[in-house]
This record gives C-alpha cells, structure tokens and sequence, in this order.
C-alpha cells in the first residue's frame, strides 16, 4: 500500500489536460481498423500476431504532437488506447472465425454474415473491456511494483520520449515504406520469387527461406530464443518426419491422403508431404502445448481469481482523485447483462439463458488469467490460443451432449469459442495500456471509454476485413494459411464427429510430451512444425539480427536498449506496411485486377529474391547496430 501511496506519475492528479477529444476520437479510430487489418493479415498469414500498442504509441505520438502541434501527452495516450484496441480485436477473431469461411468452402454450411461477425467480436470486446475495470485496482495499482506489463510500461517510455522530438515516428514510417515496397514488388509486380528454396530429392527434405520483411520483423521482436525454437520445428518437420512418411511409405495410401506418399511427392514435393501429413502432427502439438500452459498456469489463474473477487470487494470504489476515476461499477453490471442478454437472444450463439451466464463467467475467469499473464511475460506471450483450445473441448462436448450436433453444433462451438477469445485478447491489451495510462498519469475511466471506442470501430470493421480476404486468396491458400483457424476447425470436427487422422494428431501429442521433459518451450515449436519451414527460416532470419544485437561486449547498455528499441520500431513498421499493402492487394484481386500484368512476365529469378532479402537484412541493421538516432530517444 505505501509502493501505492509513494508512486507519482508523469502528469499529477491535480493537473488536468486534454484526454478523450474529437482528434484523439478520429485518429485513434483510424489507427485500431488500420492495425486491425494489418494484424488479421499478419497472424492469417504465419499464425502468430505480435502487440500493436507499441507502434500505434509512436504513430499517435507522431500524428498529434508532430504533425499536429497539439502538446497533451494524454491526449497521444488515448489515441494509442483506441488504436491497439483493433490489433487484439483482431488477434482473437482470426484464431477462430475463419474456421466458419472453410466449412462454408467445403459446402457445409454459409459464410457468416458481416452482422455476426461485429456481434461476435463486439461482445467479447466489450466484455473484455468491462471485466479490467474492477481488475485494474488489484493488478496496475497495487501490484505495480511486481507486475511490469512489457507493453504497457514500453509505450509510456516512447510517449515520454515523445516530449523531446519525432525521430521514433520516422523510424516507424520508414519500416513502413521499404516493407510496402518490398511487398509491392514481390506479391504485387511479381517480378522477385517469394522463396529460396534448396530441395534434396534424394531423400525428400527440403530447407529455404522467403523474402517478406514482416517476417524479419517478427523474429526481431520476439527475439532469438522463440525464434530459433519455431526454426526447430520447422526444421523437424521438413528435414526429419517428411523424409521418414517418405522413407517408410512411399507405396502406402494414408488418411488424409487420397493418392500414394510417392505421388503425392512427385505431384506437389515436400509441401505436399507437409499438407497432408505433417500439419496435423503440427496440430496435436500445438493443442497439447496450449493445455500444458493451461496446467502450469493453474497456480497463478487461481491466485489471480482470488485477487479479482477481492477487489470487486472495494477496490473500484468512486474517488474524487482524478487518476484513480474508474467507470462506475453500475455501468460495468449494466453492461455485463446486456451482453448476457446479447449472447442469449442472437442465434448464431447456440446457447441458452444459463449458458450465456455461463459464457460470461468463462469469460471473467480467463480476462483475470490473460490480464495477469501479460502483465509479467507481455502479450506475445499470452496463452490465449490455449484458452480458446480448452474453451472449444467443452463448448463442442457440451453441445455434442445436448443434441446440436452436425455443422449446427461445430459453428455453435466456434461461435462461443471466438466471444472467449475476444475476451481474453481484450482483456491483456486493456490491461497494458492502463498500465500505460497510470504511469503517464491518465483518467482510468478515459481510457476505458477509449478501449469502448475502439472495440466498437475494430468490431464493425473486422467482418469487412475477413470477408476481403476470403475473397481475395480464400482462407487455407498459400497467401493466407490460417493455422490457427484451421486447427481449431480440426479439432471441433474431429470431437463431434470423428474425421480426424488420430494417429497423425497423437503423433504431435507424444512430441510435445517429449519438449516438456526436455524443458523446452513446446509451443513455438509446435508451431513451427505447423508452418512451412520457409516461413520459420526467414523468422529465424530476424531473431539472429536481434541475437547480434544483444550478444556484443563493447557497447554500453544505454546504448544498446536505444538501439534495440530503434529496431523494434522499424520491424513493428515493417510488419504494418506489409500488412496494409497485403490489404490493398486483397482489393485489387477481388476486382481481378492484377498488377504483375504490367511487369509483362519478367522476374529476376532467384537472384533478385537473395538481393532483396540482403536489403532488408541491411535496413534493419542500420536502424538498429548502427543507429545513429540513440542520442535523440
């Protein structure tokens, strides 16, 4: 209580400057749909999203101080609030809704509608939303000194260093232009092979690399040790049990597959090995390695459980103080039981009155879980797939037990599956930028109707996003893979009726077993077995530059935290070009417009791939090993 009483944040209590304003509103509305869409594309495309809230500070910072003259740090904080709102919006419903667009391809049922998607997403978003408010007492205030929230203290630090210039947002704006360049010229002209490959017909196995720049920057981010894990799996996938199926099957016709191992090798290589066979060892893994963090975890969503029903207690109580304002806890009920009611009445959640309630108690128990998570490993590590995997199981068995079984029961599954998500995504993203906000000296209650702004905008754009997509490639298409949709699919139709290829799927469950006696972080490998090794290596690619950066001896740690940051800035624009240009892409080819036409067929070949990776290896070097801009942050 005295860490509590001691702590002064940035702009005092008794100060009072412009928060929540039209331009804060407008701008932050535009950047959750823009890193909303730019996130959807990301984890559709490689299965993982990484935290927007970083970026979107340096942007808000750029935009409303830069630009705009206007000097109210809380005011740049609220813009970041609302605009990495539609980042974790669109991390949870890209884990599960696409599974809806597959089945309707496979002629099982219809396309969801751009209404249920927003509800979806919009009830999960609010609810995640509402559930931080009583938490934040418990965990921002009190635990302050024990509970760093990477993120969240991250964007304080660059809207802090926002006061003294604008080089962050350059940094950012220039990530941003090379990478949509690269992309334009890669997926757009087509004029530069996307991989380099290096195939060993011999004996089947196959190890390359591609060329996007948000792949470096994924690796840059989350460093060397995931990175070189995911690099593994990749490479036991397609070194080690491709050529072993091949080796001990080449004559065998194995389910899934509908043809021999050797044709199917001789028609499509490696990849087709892994598509039908090594995907699905990848899935057992990755679902075991969601349970295994459920289990580790149990001690700590326990405890965590307690904390929040004690601070419902009196820990949100009304204070006159400015920086402790929540929303009054009779807004939060009110709103709790309109999304109650919500779940109940909309038929594309399959559920009754109690399972409603039910839904919202799952809810509030894995927002406590997911707030506290990130609040000590930072969202990257935020085990909200494993959450949506146990809340699939039962959702499907409960209504598999009550008759809603076929395509009627498995879209019910993923319906309740996809408001859990939400939720948990929410919940982790609001509770860092109130971390934010409480170390700036933010109105908690500006905040929170900040995060119900951009909730509501990200949740009425996401539909458009996704149906944009499908459109455009069609979820499972090389261009956007959807793994992790693709796997919550497999499991939900392999619990109701039985159409999975379990030994294939067991397979994945004994090697997960086997990371976890070893000590090793199952997940990351599991889903680079899941991932084409290409995808992993160029991952791998970033995660070496950072491992560079962090491994040199002459340089003194001021320096090198500046230079890393420097870096995590350019590769977080990296990642939004390229996402923002894969949309406009995704435009144009549903308009069947194809801008390789006017390259009129001419490629560089392999050289131009190796070249271009070479570039972007070299630009983020120079803004991070030899930044020149440490002394400026």
């Amino acid at each position: 209580m005295n860490e509590e009483k001691s702590f002064k944040p940035y702009i005092p209590a008794d100060r009072v400057m412009p928060e929540i304003t039209v331009v804060s509103v407008l701008v932050g509305v535009i950047l959750a749909v823009v890193f909303g869409a730019a996130n959807a594309y990301l984890g559709l495309r490689v299965g993982l999203t990484v935290s927007a809230s970083i970026p979107a500070a340096v942007l808000s910072m750029g935009i409303i101080r830069v630009l705009m003259r206007r000097n109210s740090i809380l005011e740049s904080n609220i813009v970041q609030t609302i605009g990495s709102a539609g980042e974790s919006l669109a991390a949870g419903a890209i884990f599960t809704m696409p599974a809806l667009f597959l089945w309707a391809a496979e002629g099982l049922g219809e396309k969801p509608g751009l209404l249920e998607i927003t509800i979806i997403a919009l009830c999960g978003g609010v609810l995640g939303v509402l559930f931080m408010v009583p938490l934040r007492s418990a965990l921002i205030v009190r635990e302050h000194a024990t509970l760093p929230y990477p993120e969240g203290t991250a964007c304080a630090e660059v809207l802090l260093a926002g006061e003294e210039g604008g080089s962050n947002a350059v940094t950012v704006f220039s990530g941003m232009g090379i990478s949509a360049l690269i992309k334009l010229i890669v997926d757009g002209l087509k004029v530069i092979p996307s991989e380099i490959n290096l195939t060993f017909q011999s004996f089947g196995a196959q190890i390359g690399t591609q060329v996007y720049p948000a792949l470096v920057g994924v690796g840059y981010i989350v460093g060397p040790r995931i990175s070189s894990y995911m690099f593994v799996g990749g490479v036991i996938g397609w070194c080690v049990l491709i050529p072993m199926v091949l080796l001990f099957g080449a004559d065998a016709i194995i389910y899934p597959g509908t043809n021999t191992i050797a044709a199917i090798f001789a028609a499509d290589g490696p990849s087709g090995i892994w598509g039908s066979y090594i995907r699905y060892i990848g899935a057992g893994a990755i679902a075991t390695g969601g349970f295994i963090s459920l289990i580790k975890s149990f001690p700590l969503i326990c405890r965590t459980f307690g904390d929040s029903m004690k601070s419902l207690k009196g820990g949100s109580a009304t204070s006159s103080e400015r920086t402790a304002q929540d929303l009054p806890m009779s807004f939060i009920l009110i709103g709790v039981v309109l999304m109650v009611l919500l779940i109940w009445l909309f038929p594309a959640i399959p559920v009754n009155l109690l399972g409603a309630v039910l839904i919202v108690v799952f809810g509030f128990f894995f927002a406590t879980v997911s707030s506290r998570m990130v609040g000590l490993v930072g969202s990257t590590n935020n085990p909200v797939s494993g959450m949506a995997i146990a809340t699939l199981i039962i959702a499907t068995l409960a209504l598999k037990a009550s008759g809603a079984t076929g395509i009627a029961g498995m879209t019910g599954a993923i319906a309740i599956g996809s408001v859990i998500c939400v939720i948990a995504a929410i919940a982790g993203d609001t509770s860092q930028d109130l971390k934010t906000g409480y170390l700036l000296g933010a109105t908690p209650k500006k905040q929170q109707i900040g995060e119900l702004i951009g909730v509501v905008a990200s949740a009425i754009a996401i539909g458009g996003v996704l149906y944009l997509l499908d459109a455009a490639w069609g979820f499972g298409s090389p261009e956007i893979s959807a793994p992790q949709a693709n796997l919550m699919k497999m499991l939900v139709e392999g619990i109701m009726g039985g159409q999975l290829p379990w030994g294939l799927i067991f397979v994945g469950v004994c090697l997960a077993l086997c990371f976890e006696v070893l000590r090793l972080p199952v997940m990351p490998i599991a889903v680079g077995i899941y991932l084409p090794v290409q995808l992993n290596a160029c991952i791998m690619v970033g995660g070496l530059i950072a491992l560079l950066m962090d491994r040199r001896k002459n340089v003194d740690e001021k320096t090198k935290a500046a230079q890393n940051n420097e870096g995590v800035l350019y590769s977080a624009g990296m990642i939004a070009g390229e996402g923002l240009v894969g949309i406009a892409l995704a435009i144009l080819a549903v308009f069947e417009i194809d801008p390789s036409v006017l390259a009129h067929g001419f490629s560089f070949g392999t050289i131009g791939s190796i070249v271009i990776l070479a570039l972007v290896i070299l630009s983020l070097l120079k803004y991070s090993l030899w930044s020149k801009n440490v002394g400026k942050h």
